[in-house]
């Protein structure tokens, strides 16, 4: 029987390669709602939020890796690297949406601005 073995490098960061398609498209969605305003705090703030939840996706994937329980197999540790990390990014993209919202684009933020 032929067996393969992945390489070592692909599968620690396997969970990050195949999310990577889905996280570029809510990043790009993120990035471009809502329209306006285009203030270079909006654009710095964005930056930071998009590299953040990028970074905590990477962190929980590797910590998802070295923490799933050996015992349920090999593919285990893939499956929990891929929910941490897919968890992780959201919560950071949720709250970036909501701080930007607060401070930067939504109503109060723009009335501030103003005033």
């Amino acid at each position: 029987m032929l067996r393969l073995q992945m390489n070592a490098d692909v599968q620690l960061n396997l969970a990050l390669i195949l999310f990577l398609p889905w996280f570029l498209i809510l990043g790009a969605l993120y990035w471009i709602y809502p329209r306006t305003p285009r203030l270079p705090r909006r654009r710095a703030f964005d930056v930071l939020a998009l590299a953040t939840s990028t970074l905590a996706a990477a962190l929980g994937m590797w910590w998802g890796i070295g923490n799933a329980d050996p015992h349920y197999g090999a593919m285990w540790a893939q499956i929990v690297a891929t929910s941490v990390s897919y968890g992780l990014y959201l919560l950071v993209m949720t709250g970036a949406i909501l701080a930007r919202h607060l401070w930067i684009t939504g109503p109060r933020a723009r009335k501030g601005a103003i005033a």
